[in-house]
């Protein structure tokens, strides 16, 4: 499936990325870095499938590596909004981890050829652009960390080891991206309400919203 066909969601893909030309061209090297790998496209590939010609690329693109850059810097931000939206809501620490798991899974099922790019291709970046990354990675677990801590305080989680926990929490999110298919049996609500069933167990909640 097309970047550009990914359903679901309030925001239109990659509609920050302007001109239209960079936009096309991003959405090409999605399509391109899901189905060939980051190492195995060039440059040629991306602007074939984005109709233009390789020189065009270079105009809003310096690097190949650049692109993908690109593409995670959108994807990471876009992922820690969503997980911080929910972490921030009023209510129990067990409705805002479901809520922040159910939304966090959704995103990466309504996007998941994008996600694929986003989540597995951290190694092909550069040291500078990897430390940026990593820092949003970061902020990602810190969100859930602390969803999960104040769980605990409260006494509505029974997690002896939450740093352990968060990992297996954020890794199983993630994973829906690889294997999400768009024309299988599951909706990304359904999936997203599925882990966050599952997650809650995980942590002990006796009471899941």
């Amino acid at each position: 499936m097309s970047t550009a066909e990914e359903t679901g969601g309030d925001d239109a893909p990659w509609g920050e990325v302007t001109p239209e030309a960079a936009r096309r061209l991003l959405v090409a090297a999605v399509d391109a870095f899901a189905e060939r790998g980051y190492h195995a496209t060039t440059t040629r590939d991306i602007a074939g499938r984005a109709g233009m010609s390789p020189a065009a690329l270079y105009i809003h693109y310096k690097t190949k590596e650049e692109l993908l850059h690109r593409i995670s810097k959108i994807g990471h931000d876009r992922a820690l909004y969503v997980l911080e939206t929910e972490a921030d809501r009023d209510g129990t620490a067990a409705e805002r981890l479901a809520g922040a798991v159910r939304s966090f899974v959704r995103w990466h099922a309504e996007r998941h050829t994008t996600a694929r790019v986003v989540q597995y291709e951290l190694d092909a970046l550069g040291p500078e652009h990897r430390t940026e990354i990593v820092e949003l990675r970061r902020r990602s677990d810190a969100v859930v960390r602390r969803i999960i801590s104040e769980g605990v305080r409260a006494g509505e989680f029974d997690v002896p080891d939450i740093p352990g926990t968060t990992l297996a929490v954020l890794s199983l999110c993630i994973d829906v991206a690889r294997w999400f298919n768009a024309q299988g049996s599951r909706t990304p609500d359904e999936v997203g309400a599925l882990y966050a069933d599952l997650v809650l167990r995980m942590v002990g909640a006796p009471h899941r919203p």
